[in-house]
């Protein structure tokens, strides 16, 4: 018989003085709700209640017991109401897990404001480009970019990510403008070290044709914002996403270079263990995230 069934009817008869009075509650006949009783004796090998003709009295472990099943069942209607009422109104410990560039440039504002909506809610973030597991490191909610492994998690497509070849003004004084994917090969390259073809830039011409520019590079680092600062200093040309250099683009300190030919357009994802009972903490977030970036992002509207 179900557990706690047999200890919720227990209680009921106690309270109720008698078997009839639980089983009216629980919609069984008195003999059922004995049975429940009796099946809690015989696993406890103790009896808990003293059975008269006329009514029913706790015996010295019985008094014990049902104390303590009041208390668990307090405990386990609470948790019921707890759980309800996350569903009504967000709460509890969000979990967030985003690569450390995109995370630190343009996550803050976005957890800022559901903060603000959601004041019972409170974030913990952790910056990684690595990939972690969800279960294993309780993660809520994983920020990725690029081609997802098939690891059976789900994902919601949040905005594009739009990769740019650029360079700063300086640098394209100093050495020209280049004009065709030839021109890249010999340039001093300033490439991203945790891509999966370190150094290997592929670009589309007019027609389609792919273009892949390789080989050696002038300065590999696991940080783009790095490669940022470097950029901006006049070191090299840089290739990357758009929600690094697309500022800095619009703003005129890095030039964008062969706008004629295409690059590469990943996806940023936010990717959770199940879509099944999800938390309203969760689906709020991954609602907020789709609102804030979208198809064009606010890197790429000031980028163009």
């Amino acid at each position: 018989m179900d557990r706690l069934t047999g200890i919720e009817v227990f209680v009921a008869t106690v309270d109720g003085g008698s078997f009839a009075a639980a089983a009216r509650r629980f919609g069984l006949s008195p003999a059922m709700a004995g049975k429940y009783v009796s099946a809690i004796e015989a696993e406890l090998n103790a009896r808990l209640l003293h059975r008269t003709t006329r009514k029913l009295s706790l015996t010295e472990v019985g008094q014990h017991y049902y104390e303590r099943c009041k208390r668990i069942l307090e405990a386990y209607e609470e948790a019921n109401r707890e759980a309800s009422d996350a569903q009504d109104k967000p709460r509890g410990v969000l979990r967030i897990a985003a690569p450390v560039t995109f995370g630190a440039m343009h996550l803050g504002d976005v957890l800022a404001a559901y903060l603000e909506q959601h004041p019972h809610v409170t974030i913990e973030v952790s910056l990684n480009d690595r990939y972690v597991d969800l279960l294993e490191a309780g993660v809520d909610v994983a920020i990725r970019i690029g081609r997802l492994n098939d690891s059976g998690l789900v994902a919601r497509r949040l905005a594009p990510c739009r990769m740019v070849i650029c360079a700063s003004p300086g640098y394209v004084e100093r050495h020209g403008t280049p004009r065709n994917p030839d021109d890249l090969r010999q340039a001093p390259r300033l490439a991203f070290s945790e891509a999966v073809s370190v150094g290997d830039w592929t670009l589309a011409d007019t027609k389609g044709r792919a273009h892949v520019i390789d080989g050696p590079c002038r300065m590999a680092a696991n940080n783009t914002q790095m490669l940022l600062a470097a950029a901006l200093a006049g070191a090299g040309i840089a290739y990357g996403p758009t929600f690094v250099f697309g500022e800095h683009i619009a703003r005129g300190n890095l030039v964008a270079l062969l706008p004629d030919y295409r690059t590469p357009e990943l996806a940023i994802q936010a990717v959770y263990p199940s879509a099944r009972h999800m938390p309203l903490k969760v689906r709020l977030l991954l609602d907020s995230l789709v609102a804030a970036f979208g198809d064009e992002p606010p890197w790429d509207r000031t980028s163009r």
